[in-house]
């Protein structure tokens, strides 16, 4: 058989990645401190870019200022539907939806000559990815896994959010109370639980409540060690002859509780990897509106704004002699216009997507965290027009600013479990709350409820759960099985 060579000519599509829509991409998903930095950087590598001032030169191109309120604002639906079925094809959502996209590409990268200026900064986003776990996130792993209700698990993340970098919590019980609209009681509720995460003594208000957790932990808060962190002040001034009083020991017995006290950790959350705290700065802010509802802006204060100095580039341009100055001149110019842009509809995107969060959660609005709907990406991805993945990353590192409180916007996505006569649904934490309530309620009439009766019941109450589901729910609530707890009873 020969072996011949020849040409051919063939058409087909592809979906092209290009360098732009990767870095819209990760644009979308910068925290507003992650963006500041990464604005900085290209006004210095960029000389076409400058700040917006009050007072911009006339012949500078200001971007489109972006609408104040999800009422003012029409919003625009740019993700490209083919790049959307093509990543999906490739089960890969990572460049599903363009931010930017709208017209064709400004330049084309493959052949600019200074390609390194145009990259992301992709330092600290890779750091991100390679770093330990911060102690909130950490923490919030496990109050994820801790079984609590609905509100019980918003209530965990607002204590979490007020954790210093010690672990030492610092909030207000009555004003946090006031605020997310429940009782100082449940918050206490939900706090004794959280002092059971790791690392051990988080979540304490004190050094000696910190001390006294770990020891607590340990089997060894006994009466004279109890006295003993009460009057951690006779310690600090050594004075020994005071303790041994007031914690009734001879001297060898306050030796050994003092090695012990010096065997704990004081601050707990410190030695957790991650990054310093900083001051969370909101992304929107949500007031109620005098007309009714509530109104959603964005926070100006965190959104860069640019302009392309036209002028300076003109001049620029008349002077450059080489084919190569004309060509970076060209570049920083598609450069500059592209971030203009992409900001522009980075704010736009984020507004339209909190927008309708506020939309959904208004009950916790008007109500408090007892009133949480079961909400998750896909419902409001369908809602706007827009890819889970796009809504995926806007509600990353972005915080909304509420009459209750700073949240991120991840905190008003809960899970849902269906409705078994087709009506609302409801979330996942709530069902686990009607399941604990059950078993509690088990003593009194001296039956013992069994995993199929639960979900009886529970279908009864128009939830359709399976019950290898109810299973899984009891047992992240630490119930023991219908089986032990009848012996239990017994046994009691």
């Amino acid at each position: 058989m020969a072996l011949n060579a020849r040409l051919e000519i063939r058409q087909g599509q592809g979906l092209v990645v290009t360098p732009q829509l990767q870095q819209a991409i990760k644009l979308l998903q910068l925290s507003n401190v992650e963006l500041e930095a990464f604005v900085e950087a290209e006004l210095e590598r960029n000389p076409l870019l400058q700040r917006d001032d009050p007072e911009p030169a006339e012949t500078a191109e200001a971007p489109e200022a972006p609408a104040a309120s999800s009422d003012e604002l029409e919003f625009s639906d740019t993700s490209t539907a083919k790049a959307d079925e093509a990543m999906d094809a490739e089960g890969d959502d990572r460049f599903a939806d363009d931010p930017c996209a709208g017209g064709p590409p400004l330049t084309d990268w493959s052949r600019a000559g200074s390609g390194k200026a145009t990259d992301l900064d992709d330092d600290a986003y890779d750091r991100a990815l390679r770093r330990e776990l911060t102690l909130s996130e950490h923490l919030t792993l496990q109050a994820s896994q801790a079984g609590f209700t609905a509100a019980e698990a918003g209530i965990a993340q607002v204590l979490i959010d007020g954790l210093d970098e010690g672990g030492y919590l610092r909030l207000d019980f009555d004003e946090t109370a006031e605020r997310l609209g429940c009782s100082p009681e449940l918050i206490e509720t939900v706090l004794l639980k959280c002092q059971g995460f790791e690392p051990c003594g988080v979540f304490a208000r004190s050094v000696g409540e910190c001390l006294a957790i770990q020891l607590k932990d340990r089997n060894r808060l006994d009466p004279a060690m109890q006295a003993l962190i009460d009057n951690l002040e006779l310690l600090a001034r050594r004075d020994l002859s005071a303790l041994k009083r007031v914690c009734g020991v001879d001297d060898e017995d306050l030796r050994d509780m003092i090695a012990e006290l010096k065997a704990l950790t004081p601050r707990p959350g410190a030695a957790f990897g991650g990054e310093p705290a900083q001051t969370v700065i909101p992304d929107v802010h949500v007031r109620a509106d005098p007309l009714g509802g509530w109104r959603v802006e964005l926070n100006s204060d965190t959104l860069p704004r640019l302009l392309v100095d036209r002028r300076y580039h003109a001049q620029v341009q008349a002077g450059s002699r080489s084919d190569a100055d004309k060509v970076f001149v060209a570049d920083c110019l598609s450069q500059a216009a592209w971030l203009v842009k992409s900001l522009d509809q980075r704010a736009k995107t984020i507004l339209k997507v909190a927008s309708e969060i506020v939309r959904q959660q208004d009950a916790f609005l008007a109500f408090g965290v007892e009133f949480l709907r079961p909400l998750n990406l896909k419902t409001v991805a369908d809602a706007i027009g827009m890819h889970e993945s796009t809504v995926s990353r806007v509600t990353s590192n972005k915080y909304i600013s509420t009459p209750r409180g700073v949240f991120e916007l991840k905190f008003f996505f809960t899970a849902a479990i269906a409705s078994a006569d087709g009506g609302a649904a409801h979330s996942a934490e709530a069902v686990r709350h009607r399941i604990k309530q059950m078993v509690e309620g088990e003593g009194r009439d001296g039956d013992v409820l069994s995993d199929d009766r639960i979900v009886e019941l529970l279908k009864e109450a128009g939830i359709d759960i399976a019950r290898r589901t109810v299973a899984k729910y009891r047992e992240a609530l630490r119930i023991p099985s219908s089986v032990e707890r009848k012996r239990m009873l017994k046994a009691g």
